[in-house]
């Protein structure tokens, strides 16, 4: 009677940890009726259910902040280049500068009716040596004004081109700080989500008995699997020899966002096995569905990377015969599954 009384108790306990991390992931719709759990083991599948959850909003959130690292970098590239363009303008100007009292003088020259020309060269010349001096130095006067002319020109037109130039980075530079400050409030929002929702699992969890904890915890391998004799099977290769390191993890527990070496998400225990073989992998699994290239479920080897459900939210590494090696979930350390228990997506090859 005492266990039938603390099974109910569980159960109770887990029914509202699972309303309210279904209203905290789902919204409005949270409001549909949910069945609540009556039993240990319908406890520990609601559990695990929300574990799921939890997982997906892990991804999202990573995912996000992995566009909030990307977006923050665009901003500093803008930064940077905004800053040389505004140092291209000073230099600019520097050089309009420095050619502008040369155009002054000749614009008043002109405005005050200063005699340079040929012909007051003639009329003013007392003798042909006389003349052909005003005419060299008024050649060479001439010269010397249509260079400065054109050199101001130059300087005034590459001002104008730098300040052009300087405007777009401007504008720019203003776009990646507000598309990043938009990520990052999104990344603020989805992070506060996953912080209630695993507040919620672990709450649950807590309430199982050591029975039921490792009933969900599961067995590592299952039946038939052999790991020593998979490791000598294995060929090197960035793959194999990346599954190879999977599988020194094996019990190590699920820790939302966690990268090893002892604790793992999903794609964390993925990127870090492939980093032991220098394979610089993405962050998280939907990133993970990007890298290397696709094969098809007939064709996969060990080592490949098998990734699951329609939001690519989980990810494992293929163990050969319909195995693969992953980070479940809460509550179930690192083991070796069949991948015909999670809905499966796609595979790729690193």
């Amino acid at each position: 009677m005492i266990a039938h009384h603390r099974k109910r108790g569980i159960a109770a306990s887990l029914s509202a940890a699972v309303i309210v991390c279904v209203a905290c992931v789902a919204g409005p719709s949270a409001a549909d009726p949910v069945a609540l759990p009556t039993t240990a083991s319908d406890a520990i599948s609601r559990m695990v259910e929300m574990s799921r959850e939890s997982e997906q909003l892990n991804q999202q959130a990573l995912t996000a902040q992995a566009d909030l690292d990307a977006k923050l970098t665009a901003q500093h590239v803008a930064d940077d280049a905004l800053a040389a363009a505004s140092a291209t303008v000073a230099a600019a100007q520097a050089e309009v500068r420095r050619y502008q009292p040369m155009i002054d003088r000749t614009v008043i020259a002109q405005y005050t009716g200063a005699r340079t020309n040929s012909m007051f060269a003639v009329l003013s010349s007392h003798s042909p040596q006389q003349l052909v001096d005003k005419m060299s130095t008024l050649d060479v006067l001439s010269q010397q004004t249509a260079d400065t002319v054109r050199a101001f020109k130059k300087a005034a037109d590459a001002a104008s081109a730098a300040e052009a130039s300087a405007k777009a980075a401007d504008d720019k530079a203003k776009a990646a700080t507000a598309a990043a400050e938009t990520v990052r409030a999104d990344v603020s929002r989805k992070q506060t989500v996953l912080s209630g929702s695993i507040t919620q699992v672990v709450e649950a969890w807590g309430a199982l008995s050591a029975h039921d904890k490792a009933t969900l915890a599961g067995s590592p391998f299952p039946p038939g699997f052999d790991r020593d004799s998979l490791l000598k099977d294995l060929l090197p290769g960035s793959g194999t020899s990346a599954l190879a390191a999977a599988l020194t993890r094996i019990g190590d527990p699920y820790v939302w966002g966690a990268t090893g070496p002892d604790k793992f998400d999903c794609s964390g225990l993925v990127q870090w096995a492939f980093k032991q073989v220098g394979k610089d992998v993405p962050r998280t699994s939907s990133q993970q569905a990007t890298y290397g290239t696709p094969v098809s479920k007939d064709d996969l080897q060990p080592g490949d990377v098998v990734l699951f459900y329609s939001d690519i939210s989980h990810v494992g590494i293929y163990a050969g015969n319909g195995m693969m090696v992953h980070a479940s979930t809460f509550g179930v350390p690192v083991a070796v599954a069949p991948i015909s228990t999670t809905p499966y997506h796609s595979a790729r090859r690193y």
